[in-house]
């Protein structure tokens, strides 16, 4: 069943559920914010104190990050990680493919707000498939006379247990920048947060793990050489207005990305697609 529903203030969203999973859907930003599989807790991570309001990024789901991630390079005073997860997106295709599996397909075109921002044309699409398994793809064209380059991010929160709980497999022996400390390293064994982690690994397997407890979370992704691991810790949690103080021991971001060194260029008319699925077991 897909049903669109909206908050008391108009914040529009749809609602999926079907024999194998359930989600939500904000279509400001494209932005899925729930995603549940019978049976199973939440895979993704919401913010207590996440925003539901026009113009405002909701902390928690799977924000898109587009076209550029973290600060832009040439007016750092421009929103973080670009304008696409506070515009409205338009509902291309809704299609209930079988009692267990929902298609959602939002796009994104330019408009007087994103030409401000960012002076090119473009066509943006996001397919979301939700079943036993949730797949995510973001589409980029360049629909412009003239190349440009993005930084695009699947800006996933995973729900965890407790960060105590978890570990990551599959980066071992990568080298990652660390944002925090502005140097690159290379990474030794599982990553366990046990303090403030801001990185972007380099080359990633195409398989990430996620355990935790006896639970395990399988994260392959395509068209992206960058993995970005991040989580805020006490201290800049405390600093968030949405996001409470503990707020950081129940998530961990996995991000399938195309960030740093693995910025894209698009020619005239050339495309790129970002994709990640999860799944467990």
């Amino acid at each position: 069943m897909i049903t669109h529903k909206q908050f008391d203030n108009d914040f529009k969203y749809i609602e999926i559920q079907n024999k194998q999973a359930e989600a939500k859907i904000a279509l400001q930003g494209a932005h899925l914010f729930h995603y549940k599989v019978k049976d199973k807790a939440s895979l993704l991570w919401l913010s207590d104190s996440a925003y539901f309001e026009e113009g405002k990024a909701i902390r928690g789901g799977i924000p898109i990050c587009f076209p550029w991630f973290g600060k832009n390079k040439e007016d750092p005073s421009l929103p973080q990680h670009g304008f696409a997860r506070t515009q409205l997106w338009t509902v291309v295709l809704e299609e209930e493919i079988d009692e267990g599996t929902t298609y959602i397909q939002l796009q994104l075109k330019p408009n007087t707000h994103t030409l401000t921002q960012w002076a090119y044309l473009f066509d943006v699409t996001l397919d979301i498939i939700i079943g036993h398994e949730l797949s995510i793809a973001l589409s980029v064209t360049n629909t412009d006379t003239k190349p440009f380059e993005i930084s695009t991010a699947l800006h996933t929160y995973f729900s965890v247990s407790d960060i105590d709980n978890i570990s990551i497999k599959g980066l071992e022996n990568r080298a990652y920048y660390d944002a925090l400390e502005e140097k690159t390293s290379i990474q030794d064994g599982d990553i366990l947060i046990q303090e403030e982690v801001d990185r972007v690994y380099v080359n990633p397997t195409e398989t990430i793990t996620l355990l935790d407890r006896d639970e395990k979370i399988s994260l392959q992704q395509e068209g992206s050489n960058s993995l970005v691991v991040w989580n805020p810790w006490i201290e800049k949690s405390k600093q968030m207005a949405d996001m409470t103080e503990d707020g950081y021991r129940t998530m961990v971001c996995l991000e399938t990305s195309n960030a740093r060194e693995d910025a894209r260029v698009l020619q005239a008319k050339e495309s790129h697609v970002l994709r990640a699925e999860f799944k467990y077991g």
